[in-house]
């Protein structure tokens, strides 16, 4: 298992902050955590994994960013269009896994009769689909 990679989220997360020209109580208020939790994330220390969607949410960016910095990746940029509709940019990498996730948690929230390795060959149909089709 790889370390965290605090401290790069620590820049990223501060860059982006100063982009959207948010101070850290403002920023911390649209995440829904506390100024001091903001500080911690910004000094590279870790914080509940949950407090990380907050700081998703502030910073305009896709659910799960924090958690890929973390593990190495980019965060994936969210820009609200009009009302709730929102394009982000996901890099292939984690594109083919959020689609499998996707399609997963669709079929196991059917509670239909599927089995597990009915669930992974529809998974794996799905994602044989989009690449066929050149989405992946």
């Amino acid at each position: 298992m790889t370390t965290p990679d605090l401290e790069r989220l620590a820049v990223l997360v501060q860059k982006r902050r100063t982009e959207l020209r948010l101070g850290i109580e403002p920023a911390a208020k649209l995440a829904g955590i506390s100024k001091d939790t903001w500080k911690r994330v910004e000094a590279g220390q870790k914080v509940w994994d949950r407090s990380y969607g907050g700081v998703d949410t502030a910073l305009q960016w896709a659910a799960g960013s924090c958690l890929i910095v973390l593990s190495g990746g980019d965060p994936i940029t969210s820009e609200p269009v009009a009302g709730d509709v929102k394009i982000a940019e996901v890099p292939k990498s984690e594109l083919e896994r959020a689609v499998g996730d996707a399609v997963t948690a669709a079929a196991i929230g059917t509670k239909g009769s599927l089995t597990a390795e009915e669930i992974v060959e529809l998974n794996r149909r799905v994602l044989q689909q989009l690449r066929e089709r050149g989405v992946l």
